[in-house]
């Protein structure tokens, strides 16, 4: 069982399989070049696997891959049927912004994905083109279409902006109802990679808004083991915010992840990582097992979102997923 500092239980790993992205998101990555990092400075599929199987021996019961954008990485398929056929009843999951979905989903579905997260900001062709700076509406609603036909079981995010697609959230929820889809709003998560002029939503401000549409909204009961706080709408449909500015957010964190490069990071707002790098490609799996121990009591009890002096992350998140 891994265990941190504060006594929180760790069952969660989140893998980001590449740094690069094919869309330029305000909230994300907005100017960095198109570059990437030399494949031989990424950990290979099955150095990453000797590492997840450790982990998988150690409690984790869910994974997640993550990026940058997963399919950009070649042969996805492949390494996720590596971590399905070690463990079949793993939670099995994957995070991407559709775009590459339509000639893949099926490849990833019988590979042994289980669920998929998709990014969709909006359902206004103008504005989703303003925030990933590309025009990727309509075939990134292809993709959710052939993931949702080969039986991928199917969760909506959506990041609000003020000023940009904070007037589309009812439309998001409308879709997610029709479609039979769970949506989660996230709240903005500061960091200086972003554009600067990017502001997000607080959680009262998008249930203000979404309280306009909707009335008698119903407060959920926290499930400990999900980022998300969830509310009911009167005719029992449910979505989540996830709000990391406040206090409770980090109290049931059971998240670890491991980056493309090998770097294992305890807590998504601070840049403290360890590498297990040279220890799982030099097969010394004690050795990274320690690395995972020690960043384990590293972990900070929060982070500094919720702080009142509206603190910035320096985390790259297309480095580690969010």
């Amino acid at each position: 069982m891994l265990i941190d500092g504060f006594g929180r239980k760790h069952d969660y790993l989140r893998v980001s399989v590449t740094e690069r992205c094919n869309f330029r998101c305000q909230y994300c990555m907005p100017e960095k070049p198109f570059s990437w990092v030399p494949k031989e400075n990424l950990l290979s599929y099955e150095d990453m696997f000797k590492f997840i199987k450790v982990a998988i021996d150690e409690g984790v019961k869910k994974v997640r891959i993550t990026g940058g954008e997963p399919l950009l990485r070649e042969d996805l398929d492949k390494f996720i049927n590596m971590i399905y056929s070690y463990k079949n009843d793993i939670d099995l999951a994957l995070t991407t912004n559709g775009f590459l979905l339509p000639n893949i989903a099926k490849d990833l579905k019988e590979a042994g994905l289980k669920r998929i997260n998709i990014s969709l900001d909006t359902l206004n062709r103008d504005r989703a083109k303003q925030i990933a700076q590309k025009d990727v509406l309509e075939t990134v609603l292809k993709g959710i279409e052939e993931a949702k036909k080969v039986g991928l079981k199917i969760k909506i995010n959506c990041v609000p902006l003020k000023g940009i697609n904070d007037i589309d959230m009812i439309d998001v929820i409308e879709y997610g109802k029709k479609e039979g889809f769970s949506v989660r709003f996230i709240e903005f998560m500061e960091n200086n990679h972003a554009r600067k002029s990017a502001s997000g939503l607080t959680s009262d401000e998008m249930l203000e808004v979404i309280g306009k549409k909707y009335k008698n909204l119903v407060k959920v009961p926290r499930d400990t083991s999900s980022p998300a706080q969830y509310y009911r709408l009167e005719d029992g449909y449910e979505f989540g915010i996830i709000e990391p500015h406040k206090d409770d957010f980090c109290k049931s964190c059971n998240r670890l992840r491991l980056t493309a490069e090998g770097y294992l990071i305890p807590c998504l707002y601070f840049e403290d990582a360890m590498s297990i790098k040279d220890a799982v490609q030099n097969n010394r799996i004690d050795e990274a097992v320690k690395i995972l121990r020690k960043v384990l009591q590293n972990k900070p009890e929060k982070n500094r979102w919720s702080s009142s002096d509206n603190e910035v992350s320096t985390r790259a998140f297309y480095e580690t997923g969010g």
